[in-house]
């Protein structure tokens, strides 16, 4: 019997002292982002906002990305070490990582992005300023690459991994552990500034929405590789083509938008999540075969049997 994602859990420890304790020692920051947009005066915010934009740009990004390897590495060795399971069972069920798909997903929102962009800029660049320093983006594009796939793998390891498997085992299903860490994905980013700029419940619906897309992923495609692809070439293209005074990421990037903040519910929140992201869906399928979609989705999680799987000693 060959065992989906979700059962990968199975191949370890499962006391739930180690769950809670994992969790909190490896989630505890996105739950403290949270508590800090529901406690703090929006003031305090803006104040904190500012200390950050005051700071070279590049100096900042390195402050903010820098604790995604710490924590990431705390959670590879509670699982490996606490959960006694291996890093593969929490990568995929494949007998190894597929690099491939980590790629051609990676390819995919990268070429949709770019083009987007760049037709958008064709139709009206008025308020897209082109600022690039080969100096400064030299040394962006060096700290992209070697931190923002700690900064990625963190968020899909604990909430497309470590999350959906141990609810999905805890709860003896998949829709729930899909649905529950997609909002738990939205939460964890409440206290982004443009959270503020743009409005809570719209950027909720993207965030939650872009949440549901890479779980979606994961469970059809029974691993993360193709979560890890998009979430690295979404991030990387964020930080190096565009930035704003008002996003998450201060950064040296090519281009600057200029324009105040604020996004479109349909043509910038709705279309990218109820059309663009089931194309997406729609082109993985046809590529790696998906078939069985209730069953992937909505199905029963159940223990194999023993012979199927053994713990690591």
């Amino acid at each position: 019997m060959k065992l989906n994602y979700i059962q990968q859990a199975y191949k370890g420890q499962l006391d739930l002292w180690m769950f809670f304790l994992t969790t909190l020692i490896v989630g505890g920051i996105f739950l403290l982002n949270f508590v800090f947009y529901l406690v703090s005066d929006p003031t305090d915010m803006e104040a904190a906002y500012e200390m950050m934009k005051s700071l070279p740009a590049n100096f900042s990004l390195i402050i903010n990305l820098a604790p995604f390897a710490i924590l990431l590495g705390l959670l590879f060795l509670l699982v490996k070490f606490v959960h006694q399971r291996s890093l593969l069972s929490l990568t995929t069920a494949r007998n190894k990582v597929d690099f491939g798909r980590i790629l051609f997903s990676f390819m995919m929102i990268a070429v949709f992005t770019l083009v987007s962009f760049f037709v958008a800029y064709s139709i009206d660049s008025s308020e897209i300023v082109f600022q690039f320093n080969a100096g400064k983006f030299a040394l962006l594009f060096l700290i992209s690459i070697l931190l923002f796939p700690f900064q990625i793998g963190l968020e899909e390891y604990l909430f497309r991994g470590y999350l959906m498997q141990h609810i999905g085992v805890l709860v003896k299903n998949k829709w729930f552990p899909l649905i529950f860490t997609s909002i738990l994905f939205g939460i964890a980013h409440s206290a982004n500034p443009e959270v503020g700029a743009i409005g809570f419940w719209k950027m909720m619906i993207f965030y939650v929405g872009t949440g549901l897309l890479l779980g979606i992923m994961t469970l059809m495609d029974d691993g993360l590789e193709l979560a890890l692809g998009f979430h690295l070439g979404n991030n990387l293209l964020a930080s190096l083509l565009v930035t704003a005074d008002w996003t998450a990421l201060q950064t040296d990037a090519i281009f600057k938008s200029t324009a105040e903040p604020s996004m479109s519910i349909v043509g910038e929140i709705l279309v990218p999540v109820l059309v663009v992201y089931p194309i997406m869906l729609l082109i993985l399928s046809k590529r790696y075969g998906w078939k069985n979609w209730s069953e992937r989705l909505f199905g029963k999680v159940t223990e194999p049997p023993k012979e199927d799987y053994k713990i690591i000693e």
